[in-house]
């Protein structure tokens, strides 16, 4: 039984690899149809990895909401930060028989164990905007394109600057990235440097305080990107980060120019670190910085309108649980899941992928936010008055 089961397996992985090309070691039976159908009414298990940030309770609601409207029973669960706590929370929903297990991980390596005692036992796991690594007990991920956040990002930044038509600065310029145990971090920043570091070759940006173990130059790469991370994204972190950027590098009215963040709750740490240290310096003038950010929080939809953010990338949660959903939908019925567009290697397989595209939003189009239904017109009133 076993032997036939192998057999299956594998012709099931050549025919997804000539869909999706280059698979490597992408683990065996992914991306294919021909699975045992799931009764409705079945558990479907989510796994969160905090409630503190305003997006994790979206986005699991949502999807929760779609899956119980179409009579799956759900099992949300939300890790309040702690690996070992989303461990427990996975391991519970196997031991409730889940079919199908969503993760969007705390930390990526460290869920490897549970999500394979969720496929030991049968169920299949998606990773949910944040891969899972260095397992090969993971079928499917749904993500935006992490990229492309940094690159909307470092060109807001550029135009901004007007770096393209020709402006040679010197402009002084901070760089923050994200949680160090978030492996979406990396890739939200490779964006973004990518574009920055010629500037940073050619002495047009320049980054003059010594955060990140001796300080962000033309030689940074992108596998530095921990040096400069904030652990956790936690907004107070970041402040303590930046007020220290301050007090020892423009504590005696020196320009800062533009800070590069992957969050909005990072760049609600440095709003209220150049609040604190640098009150000399106004939004909607020429003596605040540009800063970016990512996710539209309704922190930032505030801070977009009162000019002390100038930049969030906006990642349609709706969207994403949208695209999860469809996944489960196929998987229940045994079908092939659609819509695999990409694959990201988590050090031991090629995970097959569902990207969506981000979206930048600046003061000019902030209403777009209303148009897709992600905040109310009331709310985004009381925000942006």
């Amino acid at each position: 039984m076993k032997f036939t089961k192998k057999i299956v397996a594998v012709v099931a992985g050549v025919a997804m690899c000539a869909g999706l090309a280059a698979c490597g070691g992408s683990r065996s039976g992914q991306a294919t149809g021909g699975d045992a159908k799931i009764e409705k009414g079945a558990t479907i298990g989510i796994s969160m990895p905090t409630k503190s940030e305003e997006r994790w309770n979206k986005d699991g609601n949502n999807l929760k909401a779609k899956l119980e409207k179409a009579g799956y029973k759900v099992i949300l669960s939300f890790a309040d930060d702690k690996p070992a706590q989303q461990n427990a929370d996975i391991e519970n929903m196997v031991n409730n028989d889940a079919k199908i297990v969503v993760v969007a991980s705390k930390d990526g390596t460290a869920v490897g164990p549970a999500v394979e005692k969720a496929r030991d036992a049968g169920a299949k796991v998606i990773a949910y905007d944040r891969l899972i690594m260095n397992t090969d007990a993971v079928d499917y991920y749904a993500t935006f394109q992490l990229e492309q956040v940094g690159v909307l990002e470092a060109t807001y930044l550029i135009d901004q600057l007007k770096l393209k038509d020709g402006a040679t600065g010197p402009f002084n310029i901070e760089l923050f990235t994200g949680s160090p145990d978030d492996n979406n971090a990396k890739y939200f920043f490779k964006g973004a440097w990518d574009l920055l570091q010629p500037y940073f070759e050619k002495g047009v940006l320049v980054s003059p305080s010594q955060h990140g173990q001796g300080g962000v130059t033309k030689d940074f790469t992108v596998e530095d990107w921990q040096k400069i991370s904030v652990m956790s994204w936690k907004t107070e972190q970041a402040q303590k980060d930046m007020e220290s950027i301050l007090d020892s590098t423009y504590a005696h009215g020196e320009k800062l120019d533009a800070v590069l963040t992957p969050y909005d709750g990072i760049a609600q740490g440095v709003i209220n670190a150049i609040e604190s240290k640098r009150p000399d310096m106004k939004p909607g003038t020429d003596s605040w910085p540009y800063i970016t950010g990512q996710d539209a929080m309704e922190i930032a939809v505030a801070n977009i309108a009162k000019d002390k953010q100038g930049q969030t990338v906006f990642k349609d949660v709706n969207k994403l649980a949208d695209a999860v959903y469809d996944m489960i939908v196929e998987i229940a019925e045994g079908k092939e899941v659609s819509g695999l567009n990409g694959k990201f290697n988590n050090n031991n397989i090629d995970v097959p992928s569902k990207l969506l595209d981000p979206q930048n939003i600046t003061k000019d189009n902030l209403q777009d936010l209303v148009t897709a239904n992600y905040i109310t017109q009331d709310r985004f009133d009381e925000l942006t008055k």
